[in-house]
């Protein structure tokens, strides 16, 4: 495997693999990751595909990326996908995955399209008492002190920052600005997270700083992920000939070393089939693709009188990765991620709203018409004095094709689960739909005399307990995660937020699912062409100046004894490109 930038790779089509008709793959996981793996067997592989199946343990592909309608619930949506011109990947896969809205276009065709004509961005990123605009103006309201802390992580370098948590290394002073607001809520980060992923997100999306207020760096599908990226790639996997083995649970996997040939070699996996176990024998032609971990693995969902649970008991995913680990030292750590669910659980909701009411708060915080089938909020609305520290979203609508015109779909969720909240008196993790529908109205700046009611037949809500959804975040080294490819390896991979890609890129994207589907099918199949490396912004030193004016909130570089002078810059730098790239980016 390769990793290559520009179109002269991007454009090229491989050669076949030498073999690859002998070849058969099984792929465990239907989530993005397993999907992608299959789209690039299918595609840059030259695989028939017959000859792959895919073995879900539940009866719904697509993992993560969900979105979908419970008759007697409402509809429901465990997380919403922030997207970016530069996922490399994710674009790359569905350039080639006709669209299910638009006849002769690709599923990134209508996505561009649609982000061209109906570009993201928000008007009111946060609120406070009880709805009212959150006056921040864009700033990020970083000390010196919080700029340095910023800075020194940035070039840190990631060994120092293994095991270390972000509390570790900010000081209160950060921690108190609108840039920590911004960040942790946008992104799930709680200050006992990893340092090292904070690094690597900086890193990741330094080109979208200044774009993080008003959300205008994110895009976004029509509608519900499932709809628009899963339900596409599954059409078409099923039209190359796809075998789809649902109620199917891997639950271990048997290797083989040869210590004088330094190689490694999965021969058979153990398989509960629709609750019979089966056991497949693995041939030097069969290649295992492993998705490890889960977000939303022992996900719970409650109803509009009923509080989600929160599963503590034993998680399928997790339990496979477990059982792969004790067999060799290189195929990761899983506790690290799956042993402290007091650190990695969160709890959603899906609000519909069924009376007209309640757009009308949408319409007077977000400042445009939640019916318009346009942008709403453009992103989360934070509401910054709630205990639960509660964000909600209204993307376009509809949400879901078959939604009714009069309904909105509205997602939302909590950082703080364990604190009560400031209406009901309860905790996000004991309160039912309804309770959560309350807390969100008064936040909303609904008179306290109407919450009750409205809540009670105004709306429908789902809310969904998750135990690991942000237990990528927690702190590691970098050997607790395996190698999408570990050394050695003849016939498998790990796929997935959980397998260590070759590149630099960040976990808890889409992005970082097709990636690792990418690499491993490359590298297993000597595809002949390179994967797409990470977008380089933070080596371009026109993205650092500029996420330098941006993070100092527009003040003007200064000298230690002051504001530069146009009589040293003249001496110093005259004739040079530096006095041009600092006014482009407004330090001067």
């Amino acid at each position: 495997m390769q990793l290559t930038a520009g179109n002269y790779e991007a454009f090229a089509q491989p050669r076949k693999p030498e073999g690859v008709e002998k070849k058969t793959a099984h792929i465990v996981g239907g989530g993005l990751a397993g999907l992608a793996t299959a789209g690039f067997l299918i595609r840059d592989g030259r695989m028939d595909g017959s000859r792959i199946t895919i073995y879900e343990k539940s009866r719904l592909l697509g993992g993560a990326l969900d979105g979908i309608e419970r008759p007697e619930k409402g509809f429901v949506i465990r997380g919403g996908r922030e997207m970016e011109n530069h996922f490399e990947t994710l674009w790359d896969l569905f350039r080639s995955i006709p669209s299910l809205e638009i006849e002769g276009a690709s599923v990134l065709d209508e996505f561009y399209w649609l982000n061209k004509d109906d570009p993201n961005y928000s008007l009111c990123r946060a609120t406070y008492e009880q709805g009212k605009s959150w006056p921040t103006n864009g700033k990020f309201t970083l000390s010196n002190k919080a700029q340095k802390e910023l800075m020194k992580i940035f070039l840190a370098d990631t060994d120092s920052l293994q095991d270390k948590r972000i509390d570790e290394v900010f000081s209160s002073e950060f921690f108190s600005s609108n840039f920590w607001m911004y960040w942790r809520t946008m992104f799930a980060f709680e200050t006992w997270h990893s340092a090292l992923e904070m690094k690597l997100y900086l890193h990741r999306f330094i080109h979208h700083i200044d774009g993080l207020p008003d959300f205008s760096a994110l895009k976004f599908t029509k509608y519900n992920q499932y709809e628009s990226l899963t339900l596409p790639l599954v059409k078409w996997l099923s039209e190359q000939g796809v075998q789809f083995s649902y109620d199917s649970e891997v639950t271990d996997v048997d290797f083989a070393n040869d210590p004088h040939k330094g190689t490694k070699r999965a021969v058979s996996f153990n398989l509960l089939d629709h609750q019979q176990k089966r056991v497949i024998n693995l041939s030097d032609d069969d290649l295992l693709f492993l998705t490890i971990g889960s977000l939303v693995d022992n996900s719970d969902e409650g109803d509009h009188h009923t509080p989600a649970q929160l599963n503590k008991g034993p998680a399928p995913a997790w339990d496979l990765w477990k059982k792969i680990a004790l067999k060799d030292p290189s195929f990761g750590r899983p506790e690290v991620f799956c042993s402290n669910i007091d650190q990695t659980k969160w709890e959603s909701a899906t609000i519909t709203t069924l009376d007209e009411r309640i757009p009308r708060y949408i319409e007077k915080i977000s400042h445009r018409n939640p019916y318009s089938g346009r942008v709403v909020t453009g992103g989360i609305v934070t509401a910054t004095d709630s205990s639960w520290l509660l964000s909600w979203t209204v993307n376009r609508q509809p949400h879901f094709k078959n939604q009714p015109k009069d309904q909105i779909v509205v997602w939302f969720y909590g950082l703080y689960n364990d604190v009560p909240g400031d209406y009901v008196g309860k905790t996000l993790q004991e309160s039912t739909g309804e309770e959560i529908v309350q807390e969100w109205l008064y936040h909303m700046g609904v008179p306290e005399d109407e919450i009750a009611e409205l809540a009670a037949t105004g709306a429908q809500c789902v809310p969904v307990m998750m135990p690991y959804v942000t237990s990528f975040f927690m702190p590691r080294k970098h050997t607790d995660r395996p190698a999408v490819v570990p050394d050695g390896s003849k016939n498998f991979a790990f796929i997935g937020q959980f397998a260590q890609s070759a590149t630099r890129d960040c976990i808890f994207t889409t992005e970082y699912s097709v990636r690792t589907a990418m690499e491993s099918v490359y590298s297993l199949l000597g595809i002949e062409r390179g994967v797409p490396e990470v977008y380089n912004s933070t080596f371009d030193v026109r993205v650092l100046l500029g996420a330098a004016h941006s993070l100092a909130d527009g003040q003007k570089a200064k000298l230690p004894g002051g504001h530069f002078s146009k009589g040293w810059l003249d001496r110093k730098f005259k004739h040079t490109e530096i006095v041009r790239l600092l006014k482009e980016s407004e330090l001067l």
